[in-house]
């Protein structure tokens, strides 16, 4: 009540001074945001994205072009001379190819639904479809259901992992030789020669480019 007072003691010119003064002070803080704003969205919206470009262009152009591969498994940064990626894998029809892991991306393989199954491990249709994965790749290997590994039942997260792990790889060297009519011990150190180690020595587990090593093969036939 005593301010209310006070506020009707006041001169009308006092007011409206006042008023004035509080209008100018957050015009001026609505300008000093919207300059901060601005300098932002150019630094960060347009610098800073074009700087990473630039550097990924000059630096990195073979992974900033999407890490493409020719068929003679040389590195390409042409979409046209390209057969496929080191970073995605993709599915191989024949005996004489090394299968990839399983997929859940769409139809398989497709980088626009890029995603596992979400099934839980105990749930029934995982189950039974990790059942029917092991007896297919256990005929076509011709080894003991049991010794399957568990990449070539079980789909990736992301359902285009590009590798396989060394003893899936290593059970599918008896067919791919038998195939391609070469030597076991020849697709076996082919094998190991895109073998990829734990990176820094610790992280992760070795692991086989699935892609470069039927490349490898392609380019061996002929």
């Amino acid at each position: 009540m005593a301010h209310d007072n006070f506020s009707a003691r006041q001169p009308a010119g006092a007011r409206s001074l006042s008023t004035r003064r509080g209008a100018v002070s957050l015009a001026r803080q609505s300008l000093a945001g919207l300059r901060v704003l601005v300098v932002l969205t150019v630094l960060l919206g347009v610098v800073y994205p074009l700087a990473v470009w630039g550097v990924g262009q000059v630096a990195f152009r073979w992974q900033a072009e999407g890490s493409l591969l020719t068929a003679s498994g040389d590195r390409t940064t042409s979409r046209s001379d390209a057969v496929g990626s080191a970073l995605v894998g993709q599915a191989f029809t024949g005996d004489e190819y090394f299968q990839p892991r399983p997929s859940a991306a769409g139809d398989g393989y497709d980088t626009l639904a890029s995603a596992g199954s979400n099934l839980g491990p105990l749930n029934p249709d995982l189950v039974a479809t990790i059942e029917e994965r092991r007896a297919a790749v256990a005929a076509q290997d011709g080894t003991d259901p049991a010794a399957v590994p568990a990449d070539a039942l079980t789909a990736s997260a992301s359902g285009l992992d590009p590798h396989v792990s060394p003893e899936y790889a290593e059970q599918q060297v008896a067919r791919v030789a038998q195939a391609r009519g070469l030597d076991e011990g020849t697709v076996r150190a082919l094998v190991a020669e895109h073998t990829q180690g734990r990176d820094l020595g610790f992280l992760g587990e070795p692991r086989v480019s699935v892609l470069e090593l039927n490349l490898a093969l392609g380019m061996m036939s002929s």
